[in-house]
């Protein structure tokens, strides 16, 4: 059984609402999924952004000794060819710095959605391993808010935020190196200027990234809720839950504004702080810088004023080239901090996904496989379309494997069995079903005939107790193949979007249109299905919304027909029927039924009556069992529940 993981659900929020636990494990996983396949692709991003954050700083060099020129030249001189070449040296750099931005924001979307796509593919794959128990724990809303709105703030993550982190750090050790040339003074007050910076963002940032990892928590919450209302919507006119249902709703959207207000509010300050610290310390190293051109003393300390005109001291044109670097210094620490909100949603999105593909698959269980034979003068050899099923027990000490024939024999032996623990659904439950009999379940809603078929399949493994299968422990063959030989109707049933014809295939997607039709047939499902507007083509959609519920259950019927199976598990798969239709599929299912073992939950006691064992449950436990001629001859459970119904009648 899969971990609990905690994504965020209905009632319960991601991660308890606190930062991600190891978010330096969750990036260099994240950055080991984008290098793997895009190695080479990813250097060459950075590359380019190391070219171009330092295109971008010579440019800014070059005004200084364009400005430098400029004064020499003075009003009314005429430019030389020195002049122009810095002109055309400057426009050179700037386009060339233009070329590798465009190159690697283009690299980076290719990059982030292969990544992304990868990161889905994964994390689908991954789900369909994952045991039923996962899918109890979890709302369809929430793991569909996973693929969606955690996604969608990866994919910013990926191709928009480290990028931009990149570049800013080469900036900043780009330009602070600039701005040693400049002047050493005038770099001590801007450090001063970037430590109060730096000291403010921490503070804000401190605050706001738990409100992220709440709000996509709060937003997965609220998802999932929609989807259960959405789905449920008949039942709520049906109960004029409406007035309730937008409450609730508020309650959760409220949830979502108010940790969405304290993120975003943090963060919104965040920007307009940083910038306007960013003119202040414009104005004060103008200042400084004015003072120290004007004093002539060597606390300027420009080694751009000695490369220029042999002094070591602060011109004009040092200090105007100097400016403008200080504004390219703190330029990358607020694009960092406004980002900030994008960085920690990805992050916590990361965790979910992460979350996801970590989860415990479901145990196969067993060596034991389920394969095709044909019998031969020595025994059994296994071919792809052999007219027998047969289960197949690995070779011991290199000897040859061992085949014994698919019965259909299956007995519970003292089995006890509960969904949570100290609550058993199951006490104590023995009973089998030989090779060909149609063994029936009845009794009140909650006895138990319904956990009794799903550890049949195996969806939950029992407490004590054993289950065998032609003699074989279940837990001793692959639950992929054990299931393989279980045709199941449920009383619940879902219908993909495709064609009729697809959904009937679905059973065995080797069936040829000929069987889908046949087993249509069978079912009692050919008749309608003929007057659809494309017949067998017509497309199905919403879960198959344009049918009823009866003609989606005879689809499932003809579903499990198709399939062939040695083993049939029926749930109230007449429960959507009406009568009428019942009888006249009734040929059709004991045809199904023919040579079969066959299991029968049903609360219409009249398909049950030519069962050879009825069981009657209560509480978790079998109280009668027997044919009905003889149940009824007892007038227990059994008797009261048949006279009662036909009564109602």
């Amino acid at each position: 059984m899969a971990r609990t993981i905690n994504m965020g659900g209905h009632g319960r929020a991601a991660h308890g609402g606190r930062r991600a636990e190891n978010p330096g494990k969750t990036f260099k996983r994240l950055m080991g999924y984008m290098t793997s396949r895009y190695k080479w692709r990813f250097v060459l991003v950075c590359v380019m952004i190391i070219v171009g954050a330092l295109a971008s700083i010579s440019a800014s060099v070059f005004v200084g000794f364009f400005t430098e020129h400029l004064a020499e030249i003075g009003i009314g001189g005429s430019p030389d060819g020195e002049f122009y070449g810095l002109l055309f040296a400057m426009l050179a750099i700037y386009v060339f710095g233009i070329l590798c931005n465009f190159t690697y924001s283009r690299l980076m979307v290719y990059i982030s959605e292969g990544t992304m796509k990868r990161l889905r593919d994964d994390m689908f794959s991954h789900m369909q391993s994952l045991p039923i128990a996962f899918f109890d724990a979890h709302t369809h809303g929430e793991l569909m808010s996973v693929y969606t709105n955690d996604t969608d703030t990866l994919r910013q993550l990926l191709s928009q935020t480290i990028p931009q982190l990149i570049s800013s750090v080469v900036t900043i050790v780009g330009v602070f190196c600039a701005m040693l040339f400049y002047s050493v003074t005038l770099t001590a007050v801007a450090l001063l200027f970037l430590g109060l910076l730096l000291f403010i963002v921490g503070r804000l940032s401190g605050k706001s990234g738990g409100y992220f990892v709440r709000q996509q928590a709060s937003l997965g919450t609220m998802n999932g809720y929609i989807e259960e209302m959405i789905e449920g919507q008949k039942v709520v006119k049906v109960f004029c839950h409406e007035e309730k249902a937008v409450e609730n709703f508020t309650a959760l959207n409220e949830d979502l504004r108010r940790n969405a207000t304290a993120a975003n509010s943090i963060v919104n300050v965040m920007g307009p702080t940083t910038n306007n610290l960013g003119y202040v310390q414009y104005i004060v190293l103008a200042l400084v810088g004015v003072v120290l051109a004007g004093s002539g003393t060597v606390w300027g300390l420009s080694l751009f004023g000695f490369v220029t005109g042999g002094s070591w001291g602060l011109t004009v044109a040092a200090i105007i080239s100097y400016l403008t670097l200080a504004r390219s210094f703190n330029m990358p620490v607020q694009q960092v901090a406004q980002q900030f909100n994008t960085v920690v949603m990805g992050m916590a999105g990361a965790e979910r996904i992460f979350a996801i593909i970590d989860a415990a698959s479901e145990d196969e269980g067993g060596d034991i496989t389920l394969v095709r034979v044909d019998r031969t003068k020595t025994g059994y050899k296994e071919a792809e379309n052999g007219s027998l099923w047969a289960w197949k027990k690995p070779a011991k000490d290199g000897g040859m494997p061992e085949y014994g024939l698919l019965r259909g024999d299956i007995r519970f032996e003292h089995v006890t069995f509960g969904y949570t623990e100290g609550k058993d659904v199951l006490k104590d439950i023995s009973l089998y079903a030989k090779p060909g009999q149609k063994i029936a379940f009845v009794g009140a809603t909650g006895a138990g005939k319904t956990t009794i078929t799903n550890l049949v399949n195996r969806f939950y493994d029992i407490r004590s107790g054993r289950i065998t299968y032609d003699g074989l422990d279940i837990r001793s063959i692959r639950k992929s193949d054990l299931r393989r030989s279980l045709g199941v109707v449920l009383q619940d049933t879902h219908l993909f979007t495709g064609t009729v014809m697809d959904n009937i295939r679905y059973g065995r997607l080797g069936a040829s249109d000929e069987e889908c039709i046949a087993a249509a047939r069978l079912a009692g499902a050919d008749s309608f299905i003929r007057h659809l507007p494309q017949g067998y083509r017509t497309v199905l959609r919403g879960d198959g919304a344009n049918l009823s519920q009866g003609q989606r259950q005879l689809l499932s019927i003809a579903r499990a027909m198709v399939s062939d199976c040695p083993v049939i598990i029926l749930d109230e798969a007449t429960s959507s029927i009406d009568t009428r239709t019942e009888k006249l599929i009734e040929e059709g299912m004991d045809k199904l039924m023919e040579g079969r073992t066959v299991f029968v939950i049903a609360h219409r006691l009249s398909t049950v009556r030519n069962s050879q064992a009825i069981m009657v449950l209560e509480h978790g436990v079998i109280i009668e069992r027997g044919t009905h001629d003889q149940l009824i001859a007892q007038k227990g459970k059994y008797y009261q529940l048949y006279t009662g119904a036909f009564e109602l009648e």
